[in-house]
């Protein structure tokens, strides 16, 4: 509050569906602020799937001014609740200009992927020109238990069979995360658990993986502008809009159903191809400049 009647901002930007993206929504609306609201209208139907997030979205919505929708299904997701047409704009996701911004960064900084390399290599990976990689990443609060045990069984079975390929997993520093991995995995010669990374070691990894295991939000948008195939941990997802263009299948926690589809990843490359080559629904990778001059002209 006290930024805020000090600053004294005419519009609040909230992104995406943290606590944190409604407790900010919340506050702007009690001092009567507009709000903001960029990749608006993302929805599973499941206040609980994910949790807390759903729940954060959908109330956020509730007070927004401004619905920055990343693709036309989160648009009619919006309209579904009454959310008025006119506050509603398809954008794109900003997740794709920071990725190919970080990208063509990258690309063109020799001392900076010299950089990042040494850096992985100092974390436990050290990249290998002749073996593939399987980026995995887990997280989420519904896999906490048997879900993160049957995700570690798979990586295992994956790891086992397939010896000539690397798996890369940066753990998640929460306990419930770190304890099922690190008793399971830890014995596993190929695979390769390190410390969350950062930004753009990380980007930097999904380029260089054959394909990605995670129960990630934004890696499902992220990969497949990078042409990788994503299998994602979860029984649900706010993101149809990857699962309709093929870059993305749901695999849940299912050990057996992970296990069958990241074989078949490995094998079959027909598989591989349809699922690398499709479009990414989440943008061009011009999604700020298009919020930034819908707000200009309102302005005007």
């Amino acid at each position: 509050k006290p930024v805020l009647t000090e600053f004294k901002p005419d519009i609040v930007f909230v992104h995406e569906d943290t606590s944190t993206t409604f407790a900010a929504a919340l506050a702007s609306f009690y001092q009567q602020i507009s709000i903001a609201h960029i990749e608006a209208g993302l929805r599973t139907g499941d206040i609980y799937s994910p949790w807390p997030e759903e729940a954060n979205r959908q109330l956020t919505s509730q007070i927004t001014a401004y619905n920055f929708a990343p693709t036309t299904i989160s648009e009619m997701n919006l309209l579904k609740e009454n959310i008025g047409q006119q506050s509603i704009v398809v954008t794109g996701n900003t997740v794709i200009d920071a990725l190919f911004l970080a990208l063509e960064k990258i690309q063109s900084n020799n001392q900076l992927e010299s950089d990042i390399i040494r850096q992985l290599s100092a974390l436990g990976y050290r990249l290998k020109e002749d073996r593939k990689i399987i980026l995995a990443t887990g997280h989420r609060r519904e896999n906490y238990g048997q879900g993160f045990i049957n995700i570690c069984m798979a990586l295992k079975e994956i790891a086992l069979n397939n010896p000539s390929i690397d798996i890369v997993y940066p753990v998640h520093l929460n306990p419930n995360v770190q304890k099922p991995v690190k008793e399971l995995l830890s014995d596993i010669s190929n695979i390769y658990l390190i410390t969350p990374l950062q930004y753009e070691q990380f980007i930097y990894m999904m380029d260089k993986s054959y394909f990605i295991i995670t129960d990630s939000g934004g890696v499902q948008e992220e990969a497949p502008s990078l042409g990788k195939p994503v299998l994602v941990m979860r029984d649900t997802t706010e993101r149809p809009e990857a699962l309709e263009a093929g870059t993305v299948k749901l695999v849940g926690t299912d050990t057996g159903l992970i296990l069958q589809e990241a074989q078949k990843l490995i094998d079959d490359k027909e598989t591989y191809m349809q699922m690398s080559q499709a479009s990414n629904p989440y943008g061009d990778g011009h999604a700020c400049e298009k919020i930034i001059n819908y707000l200009k002209g309102r302005n005007r």
